[in-house]
């Protein structure tokens, strides 16, 4: 199985044209037969992967009662993030795994596919053509 996604342009800075590399997947709801669809960046340097805040309510996740507060680090320094006490249903192409999923608490950082249950399950080449590749 292979899936391949082109990167997206993202801005032009002072070093050249910004290209980031996505995948589209499906994550589904817990509580419910729901599958919503997103866009995530290709993060090799992401430990797991981590939503924004909305999709808390997207999927019906109580922050309260299922996931535990904790802290993350990054480039753009410490953040606060939810850990969702147990994996959820995501499908990439017609590829259905159960994955680790985090939440921050704010809206401001886009969908990270990290590695820990995500990446580190498929084959993952960066093709300088702009194009990610999942192998499994």
């Amino acid at each position: 199985m292979v899936i391949k996604f082109d990167y997206e342009y993202e801005d032009q800075s002072y070093f050249g044209k910004i290209y980031r590399p996505i995948a589209e997947v499906s994550i589904k709801t817990p509580k419910a037969e729901i599958w919503t669809k997103l866009i995530m960046i290709v993060d090799t340097g992401a430990d797991f992967s981590i939503l924004p805040y909305h999709f808390v309510y997207d999927l019906r996740i109580s922050l309260e009662k299922e996931c535990i507060k904790s802290n993350t680090t990054g480039v753009g320094g410490s953040q606060t993030i939810f850990l969702y006490k147990h994996p959820l249903k995501i499908k990439l192409a017609d590829q259905e795994k159960n994955i680790p999923i985090a939440f921050f608490d704010n809206d401001e950082i886009p969908a990270l596919m990290g590695r820990q249950g995500f990446l580190e399950i498929f084959d993952v080449e960066f093709l300088k053509s702009h194009a990610v590749v999942f192998k499994s």
